[in-house]
């Protein structure tokens, strides 16, 4: 087993930079989670956060180990392509469960777009 690899000090500062902006973020969506009072406000802000910060950290560990092996390492890239399509898809039907549930218990939320409105028909020209 060989030591860590030895890295020219401006690749150095790059990673760290960006595994740092990356833990920012996630401190930033967890802080934004804890203190905004709705759900419908808890939802949105980690998950657009957590996405970004997960990229951060995903190209650091690209540029450290593609350096370190001396061979393009796009392995990682796997996890941040599995975040980007997975988390919108969960804010998504985690919204339209809270926006059920809301409905359900007669709090004030936008009215549903799948059933047709009462009132004055629309005229079309």
């Amino acid at each position: 087993m060989t030591g860590p690899a030895v890295l020219p000090l401006w690749l150095e500062i790059i990673v760290a930079a960006l595994v740092l902006g990356g833990a920012c973020l996630a401190l930033l969506g967890a802080i934004g989670l804890l203190r905004l009072q709705s759900f419908f406000e808890r939802v949105h802000a980690p998950s657009i956060i957590a996405t970004l910060a997960c990229w951060l950290i995903v190209h650091a560990t690209v540029l450290y180990f593609s350096v370190a092996d001396q061979s393009l390492a796009l392995h990682a890239l796997l996890i941040a392509v599995f975040v980007a399509i997975t988390v919108p898809v969960m804010s998504i039907f985690l919204m339209r469960a809270g926006l059920f549930r809301a409905r359900q218990a007669g709090q004030a939320v936008p009215p549903s777009l799948s059933q047709p409105r009462t009132g004055a028909p629309i005229e079309r020209s």
